[in-house]
This record gives structure tokens, sequence and C-alpha cells, in this order.
């Protein structure tokens, strides 16, 4: 497996299905539909997942952030002067994302269904390269749980997952027409939801 020596965030939840992540810097994380990889207990493996839900949001359980653009004063100041004005509200504020599993390695070799462990909490996380990427998507049995997982926008996960991995594949054309084949299979008694997904894909 790749060495992905920077950490981007680490573990804060997980269940059997995915894991929710604390990225380490303030509006960071990775894309939707972005590989990433959690560490396991076993310093040989991993745990991989789809980006599907990414919010940034107090740091503090029940709070929420206030208006930081108009002062009652009058003074304005918007978007990204407001991180300049106010460095602070790195220390109050926290980027989180939450990706399903869809895969794991075991022995070297990735498996694309639920790992017998989901990661531990405060473990780390780290986005895949290109590299892994494309050693991921040699396979596509993953669709099949993003497409039924329950509670999650498992279409536009997808659909984004594939246009990232059509970006890192040798040959994007050749990609995304494998990807197309296998969700008509998956879903050829849909044919709306089937298209409304095709159309996302198409580069």
């Amino acid at each position: 497996m790749p060495e992905m020596p920077v950490r981007i965030a680490e573990v804060i939840e997980a269940t059997s299905t995915e894991f929710t992540a604390a990225a380490y810097e303030l509006l960071q994380a990775p894309p939707l539909g972005a590989l990433v990889r959690a560490q396991a207990r076993d310093e040989r493996g991993g745990v991989y997942g789809l980006v599907y839900d990414i919010r940034t949001g107090s740091r503090d359980a029940g709070g929420r952030a206030v208006v930081r653009g108009r002062t009652y004063a009058g003074r304005e100041v918007y978007d990204a002067d407001i991180y300049h004005e106010h460095p602070d509200l790195a220390e109050v504020l926290q980027t989180e994302f939450s990706a399903v599993i869809v895969g794991f390695v075991d022995d070297g070799r990735i498996c694309q269904f639920l790992p017998p462990q989901p990661p531990p909490v405060h473990y780390s996380v780290y986005e895949c390269d290109i590299e892994e990427v494309q050693r991921f998507n040699q396979a596509t049995d993953y669709f099949r749980t993003v497409l039924f997982m329950p509670h999650i926008p498992g279409d536009e996960t997808l659909a984004a997952a594939l246009r990232l991995a059509a970006r890192a594949a040798s040959d994007e054309r050749a990609f995304l027409v494998r990807a197309g084949r296998e969700i008509a299979a998956l879903l050829h008694d849909d044919y709306d939801r089937l298209m409304a997904i095709l159309r996302r894909i198409r580069p």
C-alpha cells in the first residue's frame, strides 16, 4: 500500500458501515466523493471510505457559529476576510466529514466489502493519492454498497467518486464506459435513476 505520510484528519466516530473524521485544518475537508483511508489497528491495514457529507460548525456540543460579517456598529467584513480578521475561528470551529465504508486492506489485498472492525476512534485519516485511487478502482464491487446504502446521498456520492476516479485513470473515457455499464447492470429496473447518474459522470 502506498505510503501517505500526511494525515488530514482523525476518526471521531465510527460504525461498521461509516466513519466520521475531524479535519486538522479548518475548511480543508476532502471533496464529496473523495476516496479516503482510515488507519486500522493493524499497522499494515486500512479502511476505505467515500466522503458523502462535509460540515463545519462549533467545536462545542450544542454550540453554533455567530454572525461575523456585519457588526452592530455598521462595520462590514465578508467571506475570506472574516477568517483573516478573526484567526480565533480556527480554535472555535471544526470541519468534519463522514465517509461510507467501501472496503479495507487485508494482508496487502484490497477487499471491497465491510471490514471485520471499523477504524478506531482517534486513528489517522488520509486522502488517497492517484495511484491508490487507480488501484482501488480496478474493481467495482463498491458501487452496490454506495447505491443502496440507506440515509446517504448515494447517487451523488458515487457520481462524484467516479468523476474523481476518471481523472486519475490512464484512460478516462474507457473507465467511465466501464463504470457506466456496471451501474446500468445494477439499476436496470430504474431507468430514471440510472440516467440521472450517467448524466452526472459524463466528462
